[in-house]
This record gives C-alpha cells, sequence and structure tokens, in this order.
C-alpha cells in the first residue's frame, strides 16, 4: 500500500506542477463527498420530519459527534497518528462562542468578573463563531509546530489536560466545574446537517487532494517521500489546523444547540467515544468516520436504554451502570484485533458502489 500511495503522490506531483487539482478529480472528490453525506441527509430529514423532540434532540447530539469525528479522520487517517487532543478544540470552540454572544444579562449572573471587558462584550453569533475558530485556527497553529509519531500523540494528550485545566481554574472567564449558561440557541437540526455536509465534503476534498495523498505517502514511506522532496511537516501541520478547526466548529455547533456547556463534556469522554466511531468505521476513509458515527450512535442509545435495568419475559433485568463504556473499550479491542481497518476497510461509498455496478456490468 505504500508503494501505491506513494506512487500516485510521485504522478500528482509530476503532472500538477504546482496546481491543487484538475478540475475533473475536484469534480469526482466533491460528489464523493456529497455521496458520502447521502445517508447522512436522509437521517437527518427523517429525523427532522417525523421523529418526536427526544429524537431530534439525541440525532443534533450525533451530529456534533458526526463533524468532530470527520476532524479527527482528517488527521489521523491521512497522517495515521494518533491524536488524543481534539476535544480541547471543541471545548475552545463551544467557550469562544459562550464568552462572546452570551446576552449581558446572562454574563451579570455567569460571569459578572470576566476579564479583558468580556463581561459587558456581546457579539452576534455569527461573529462570535468566527472569533472563536480564529482561535481555535491559532491555538492549532502554535501546539502543531512539530508533530510526528508519538510525540505529535503526547503533544495533542498534554494540550488537552492544559485546556482543560484552564476551563476549570480560570472561574472568572470559564466558571470552572459550574455549567455555562445562556448560550443564545441559534442552531437546529436543519443547520446542523448543513454543516455536517460540508464537513464532510471538506474532508472528501482534503483526502483527495495532492496534500493528503502525499501526507499519506508520506506516513507509509516517511524516508522515500522526503527524498521526492515531500515536506511532511508542513502538511501534518497542515491537516492538523483543518483538524481543529472542523472539531472548533462542533462546539460552535454544540454550544449554539445546547446552550449550556461545561468543561467535562470535552474531556476524556468524548476522546473514547469519537476515537472507538471512528476506529469502528476506518479511520482510512471519511466513509468510516460517517459509518462508525452512525453505527455505534445507535448502540450506544440501546445500551443506554437497558443500563437502568429492562423488563425481559416479565423478568426485571438488574441495573448494569457503566455498561455504555464497558462497550467502547470491546469496540476499540475487537476492532484493532480482528478488523483495524474498520467496517468500511480503505474503500469509499462511492468507490464501493462504483464496484458494484463495475462487478454486475460483468
Amino acid at each position: 500500500m505504500a508503494g501505491s500511495e506513494l506512487s500516485q503522490a510521485v504522478e500528482q506531483m509530476a503532472s500538477q506542477a504546482g496546481v491543487t487539482q484538475s478540475g475533473n478529480a475536484l469534480v469526482r472528490s466533491l460528489i464523493g463527498g456529497l455521496v458520502t453525506a447521502l445517508p447522512v441527509l436522509v437521517i437527518g430529514l427523517l429525523v427532522l420530519n417525523f421523529a418526536p423532540n427526544y429524537y431530534t434532540f439525541l440525532a443534533l447530539g450525533a451530529f456534533v459527534n458526526l463533524i468532530v469525528v470527520v476532524g479527527l479522520q482528517v488527521f489521523m487517517g491521512n497522517s495515521n497518528i494518533a491524536n488524543l487532543g481534539h476535544s480541547a478544540f471543541v471545548g475552545l470552540g463551544a467557550y469562544g462562542v459562550a464568552i462572546l454572544s452570551t446576552p449581558l444579562a446572562m454574563k451579570k449572573l455567569s460571569i459578572p468578573n470576566a476579564p479583558f471587558g468580556f463581561a459587558t462584550l456581546e457579539l452576534d453569533p455569527v461573529s462570535s463563531a468566527l472569533i472563536a475558530l480564529v482561535v481555535v485556527g491559532i491555538v492549532a497553529l502554535v501546539s502543531g509546530k512539530r508533530l510526528s509519531g508519538v510525540a505529535a500523540t503526547i503533544v495533542s494528550l498534554a494540550l488537552l489536560i492544559i485546556v482543560h485545566s484552564v476551563f476549570l481554574n480560570w472561574t472568572d472567564l470559564f466558571k470552572g466545574n459550574q455549567a455555562f449558561f445562556g448560550i443564545p440557541k441559534v442552531v437546529g437540526l436543519p443547520w446542523m446537517l448543513v454543516f455536517a455536509v460540508l464537513a464532510i465534503v471538506t474532508a472528501r476534498l482534503f483526502k483527495d487532494s495532492r496534500w493528503g495523498l502525499q501526507l499519506r505517502a508520506s506516513a507509509q514511506s516517511p524516508q522515500a517521500a522526503a527524498a521526492l522532496g515531500i515536506d511532511a511537516k508542513k502538511l501534518r501541520l497542515m491537516s492538523w489546523v483543518l483538524s481543529a478547526l472542523i472539531c472548533g466548529l462542533a462546539g460552535v455547533l454544540y454550544a449554539y444547540f445546547a446552550g449550556t456547556i461545561s468543561p467535562k463534556l470535552f474531556y476524556f469522554q468524548m476522546i473514547f467515544n469519537t476515537l472507538a466511531m471512528l476506529i469502528l468505521g476506518g479511520m482510512a476513509t471519511v466513509t468510516g468516520a460517517v459509518t462508525g458515527v452512525i453505527v455505534l450512535s445507535i448502540g450506544l442509545e440501546f445500551i443506554r436504554s437497558i443500563e437502568s435495568g429492562v423488563t425481559v419475559a416479565g423478568i426485571q433485568m438488574p441495573q448494569l451502570l457503566g455498561l455504555s463504556g464497558v462497550a467502547l473499550g470491546v469496540v476499540i479491542v475487537l476492532c484493532m484485533a480482528f478488523r483495524p481497518s474498520g467496517i468500511s476497510g480503505r474503500h469509499e461509498l462511492d468507490e464501493l458502489v462504483s464496484l458494484l455496478f463495475r462487478r454486475n456490468a460483468r
């Protein structure tokens, strides 16, 4: 596989000569991204039109996870480097819009002593989101300067712990363990669908671009890639920042639909959930990210429904608290042992459909 990726990268470098993508390749990637997003769109429209409010709320949370996992795939799937800090960027996006867009009347109750004049500042939701994403991008750029191998994983974990500690201890600005409330609820399921599709298409365009291809080639064969002049450090930084921005967008959307956030939402539980989703679906493809989120979201909701005890054939079953956490661990272990490439393997949904049509045509 390393030779295949590397040869493709060489062919692209030779043929494109500095051009990002040819028109045909760009169209194919765009169509591929839309095909991958189609199941998400169908599920969202079904929930929007037929599901009760409870399931709509669950769907909103699932779409946030989807955007996070897609953002995680942009870095992990192309660089083959584990990232344990992506929820820090989700938290930065969420707290960024919370601090900037919460109405002044609510800030007098939540953060009356906020520094830098934030207690008297109220911006519109769009401006707040853009500023929050700029902050996320800057943090990603600074933290991603030296990313390679195990060191990158340690850096991402350290970043998570640092950001979480800031959330907990800078109480004048982030409220510590207390919930930050009063954030304007301006995002519903339609907007969540739009941004989920946008994230999927963006991830697919990056994966199929010369940068994504060269990054995967450098991950498979670093020495050969370096000999061909591929700047792996620059490519890793590029995917790290893009991944952080997508995760930050998920945080912005979560804050705008939930209206209340707290630091515990953006710590290890989110890391485990989203990593399990990506590993289950397959981190090599955007389709894998989408598949893992759909399968595990449905599975975890079923498990949560039986954690508090259910009645089976007239027999009351005992409570099984913590079963969802056990299930996540089992998913990760079993996938790594028996299906390392995940459910989707190394093929995108549109590629699988194309292969199926070719076989049927023979």
